[in-house]
């Protein structure tokens, strides 16, 4: 999905890109630089990914429309794209190999939660 041309927004460290909790209907391509993803729980930030130039994160929004389930935030000065649902569909009409990449980058990512998610229910029966 990278995108060449410089039509992102430009993001500076720190700043919010996308808050955990609100209504999500697009997604995003890093053009350049980097974000973090983080999710807050019980008051804590939790490190969850960072994200490069030519990855994308927020896709689950164009497929669901639900609360946005992390925060990301530049990490250094970050140009992003915003990819809403009818120019996503568009560019798949385009390049239908875009859809395969996607897919299999979401199954890669539920793959890394599943494990991270076995290794916490692991340390927490060995507590107790």
């Amino acid at each position: 999905m990278g995108d060449t041309s410089s039509l992102g927004r430009v993001y500076k460290d720190g700043e919010i890109i996308v808050q955990q909790g609100e209504a999500g209907d697009c997604m995003y391509v890093i053009q350049d630089g980097l974000v973090e993803v983080v999710v807050e729980e019980g008051g804590q930030e939790v490190h969850i990914a960072i994200r490069r130039e030519g990855e994308f994160f927020g896709e689950m929004a164009i497929f669901e429309h639900e609360v946005r389930m992390a925060t990301v935030r530049a990490l250094g000065e970050a140009r992003v794209l915003t990819i809403d649902e009818k120019n996503f569909v568009r560019r798949i009409h385009e390049d239908p190999s875009l859809a395969y990449r996607v897919v299999r980058t979401m199954s890669q990512r539920i793959r890394a939660l599943a494990t991270r998610i076995a290794t916490y229910e692991a340390e927490e029966q060995n507590r107790q």
